[in-house]
């Protein structure tokens, strides 16, 4: 499958909080989520069916470190490669914001998000303890290095 990626704005607050909704048991609120549209700090880059957003991917940077705070896809659309378009687009992203790494914590009972990070090149580098709720579980901090 074959998408459009193109970075999110603000006109598309809506759809991110409907794919939060769906996707998460805590999803972001409203205003976090308007936060990050209009950073100068993070990009949420979105997968488009048409004009249907499917999916979507955050990344957040301080000056060379990145960390990628979400990815979504809608329930109908996952295991046709979404996750892995995102995942392509983003570390462009990060190239061309010359990042020297990039972090993120994933739910341990995550597989299909885990093994998603690996083939990107995604390291395991530690735990943290009871770090989500609904339900309680530990994450996973994984670590990729660009330069």
């Amino acid at each position: 499958m074959i998408l459009e990626i193109k970075v999110l704005g603000a006109e598309h607050l809506e759809d991110v909080l409907k794919i939060e909704e769906e996707c998460f048991s805590k999803p972001w609120s409203e205003n976090s989520v308007k936060e990050l549209l209009l950073s100068e700090k993070a990009e949420l880059l979105g997968a488009f069916d048409g004009d249907r957003l499917i999916g979507y991917s955050c990344l957040e940077w301080v000056l060379d470190e990145g960390s990628l705070t979400n990815i979504a896809v809608s329930d109908e659309y996952r295991k046709m490669g979404v996750g892995s378009q995102l995942m392509a687009a983003l570390m462009k992203t990060a190239e061309e914001k010359e990042l020297a790494f990039i972090t993120l914590e994933v739910r341990v009972s995550n597989l299909p998000a885990v093994n998603l990070y690996r083939k990107f090149g995604f390291l395991d580098v530690g735990t943290r303890r009871n770090y989500y709720d609904a339900p309680r579980e530990d994450a996973l901090l994984m670590t990729r290095y660009i330069k």
